[in-house]
């Protein structure tokens, strides 16, 4: 996500790197890629002029402290205006309503219905009681998907595949919410290849009938301009309350994420990333602007591991530590936490610096599986005292998990460094601390 941008961005930069001070030329070389680089990531060329002339004035007004150099002042203006353009602080969903209903409107194809599952599973977890509806009454299998992802995620979803009147089938999962205690309704609308009169207008129709909460607009992020002007035709007769953000893991060039809230000024209230129905995020400019500068978003990291990890689980574990008791099965229940944060090359980028070094690297999700093949190949007996485990428990081991014997000693050998760094920390008093590092509870 943003990978080109960000490595255009830091070129831009380099310009200032050696210049004891900011002046007229050395400042209109840096803005001139700067701009250049925003227009390269489909941003809107107006939009990029008046940001990239906004940081020239600051920069041009700023006296350089002697603790930092010329490029960092200027790295610092671009953060903040960065942060501006996409919405400067993170607006959350409005709820009220007996139930809230949010309505999801989009293209064809954005994304709109795995969002609805994801947003869905995103509330539920907040412990709010949730109901999806399925009001897209020309494709089949938007309610077939929609029943599927409900099902994923443990929420009811209110379906009528005879009606083809959706304002009908919404008004009367609304009394179907009110009647069984559901909190939040979310209805997944139709979408077309294109913004056509029938679309609109029935959206619209929605819209007025249902009153909803908050209507969220959903945008591919892939396709660029063309999204922040499908979501200025989508304003303009809808008014919508925010917009959300699909497919960032995608070969984006981000334009979208960086134009939309100044074109339509309208929020950027989530962005989806990937297939899994954890992958949801709520929004938040300074962060983004962060990551997009090389700079991490060590914030979001701690949320997700907080997110993913039980505390209940994370205290026993603490416990097992500290008396050398860390066992495979252990091992594999923490590999299934952080499996359950997402996507793993996403999750690095959030490290400071990392995102440079992850440029072109391929990180495959399945690169656990291996290891997870090789434990699960073990007895109940083997998993809890590696010890036993000589020549023949290796070759069925091996065998049973289809993996090499030297794959397994690799496993076995890293298994025990682990376990002899935890005893050492243990006996010289710092376990406590290190385990705290190791909890994202902290406790």
């Amino acid at each position: 996500m943003f990978d080109s941008l960000s490595l255009k961005l830091e070129k831009a930069f380099q310009t200032l790197k050696g210049q004891g001070r900011i002046t007229e030329i050395n400042v209109a070389a840096t803005i001139k890629e700067i701009r250049k680089a925003l227009i390269d990531a489909d941003v809107n060329y107006k939009v990029a002029k008046e940001v990239t002339d906004d940081i020239k004035e600051k920069a041009m007004g700023q006296d350089v402290l002697t603790a930092i150099s010329p490029g960092q002042l200027l790295v610092k203006i671009t953060n903040d205006e960065l942060t501006a353009l996409m919405g400067g602080e993170s607006k959350d969903i409005n709820l009220d309503g007996n139930p809230a209903v949010i309505l999801i409107a989009g293209l064809q194809g954005s994304g709109k219905t795995t969002f609805s599952g994801k947003l869905a599973s995103y509330l539920k977890r907040q412990g709010r009681q949730v109901m999806l509806t399925a009001c897209d009454i020309y494709r089949p299998a938007a309610i077939d998907q929609l029943k599927v992802l409900g099902e994923q995620v443990g929420v009811e979803v209110y379906a009528e595949p005879e009606n083809k009147d959706a304002v009908k089938i919404a008004k009367a999962a609304i009394e179907h919410a009110k009647k069984n205690n559901f909190r939040v309704v979310i209805v997944d609308t139709a979408g077309r290849l294109a913004v056509d009169e029938e679309m609109m207008d029935e959206i619209a129709r929605l819209k007025e009938a249902l009153k909803p909460s908050e209507t969220l607009f959903v945008v591919d992020a892939m396709t660029g301009q063309d999204a922040v002007n499908t979501a200025k035709v989508f304003n303009e007769r809808l008014n919508f309350d925010g917009v959300v953000l699909t497919k960032l893991d995608g070969d984006t060039r981000g334009g979208a994420a960086l134009s939309i809230r100044r074109v339509v000024e309208k929020p950027i209230k989530f962005m989806s990333l990937g297939e899994k129905m954890e992958a949801i995020d709520r929004f938040y400019p300074d962060r983004m602007a962060s990551r997009i500068l090389g700079m991490g978003d060590v914030v979001s990291l701690v949320e997700k591991a907080q997110q993913a990890f039980d505390e209940d689980e994370a205290k026993r574990l603490n416990q097992k530590i500290r008396k050398n008791q860390f066992d495979f099965n252990d091992f594999l229940s923490q590999l299934e936490q952080v499996k359950k944060m997402g996507n793993m090359k996403d999750l690095l980028g959030m490290i400071p610096g990392m995102g440079k070094a992850l440029k072109g690297v391929d990180i495959d999700d399945n690169s656990f599986k291996p290891v997870e093949a090789i434990i699960r190949s073990m007895t109940l007996e083997e998993r809890e005292n590696p010890d036993l485990i000589n020549g023949s428990r290796k070759n069925r081991i091996a065998k049973g998990s289809g993996r090499t014997i030297q794959e397994v000693n690799q496993l076995l050998k890293q298994f025990g460094d682990m376990r002899k760094m935890m005893k050492t920390m243990n006996k010289m008093g710092g376990g406590k601390r290190a385990l705290s590092a190791l909890n994202p509870f902290g406790r």
